[in-house]
């Protein structure tokens, strides 16, 4: 089940893009904390699902995406 939704998606990749570039710039020390939290926002943005949203109730889709029945 997905619980993110189209906006924060898109907010989610991009931030996650963002923050992968500057991973580049960055020290060796903080280096590592800013590629975490980079692939967390893309990961998350591409699967359409975060395992925080579940925690907490949260669901952001506006259609909640259900399995077909026969």
């Amino acid at each position: 089940m997905k619980n993110v939704g189209g906006r924060e998606r898109t907010l989610r990749a991009v931030f996650g893009s963002c923050v992968v570039i500057v991973d580049f710039l960055a020290s060796v020390q903080i280096e590592i904390l800013f590629l975490l939290v980079g692939l967390w926002g893309v990961l998350t943005s591409a699967f359409g699902y975060c395992p925080f949203n579940g925690l907490l109730n949260r669901n952001t889709c506006t259609i909640d995406v259900q399995p077909t029945q026969p």
